[in-house]
């Protein structure tokens, strides 16, 4: 599966759209790392914690983006986006979706 945030992939074209693939993930945090972002918030820094949990929800809505677009019929997602929202105190959610399309070699 080709993803890319591009229209276009070079050296192949899209001989069929099948429409909008999308996925998400939802994660909240955990009282563990809390206490060491609050840590780290205190002095100052990359709060690696949060950094690790959002890598990894971005990872899981790609995963579950490309399933689904696979599921349509597409070997490639193209203009992905992400879209990231704070649903409450304690969770944030990672949108990803792309447009799923079939492509072929450029002749």
């Amino acid at each position: 599966m080709i993803i890319t945030t591009t229209e276009r992939i070079e050296g192949k074209r899209v001989i069929k759209v099948h429409g909008l693939a999308m996925a998400n993930s939802v994660r909240a945090r955990q009282v563990g790392r809390d206490i060491m972002a609050t840590f780290r918030n205190l002095v100052g820094g990359e709060v690696a914690e949060y950094s690790k949990l959002l890598a990894d929800s971005r990872e899981l809505a790609i995963q579950r983006m490309t399933e689904r677009a696979e599921a349509m019929g597409a070997n490639a997602v193209v203009a992905t986006r992400f879209i990231t929202a704070g649903i409450m105190g304690g969770a944030s959610e990672i949108l990803a979706y792309g447009t799923a399309v079939e492509v072929e070699e450029q002749v």
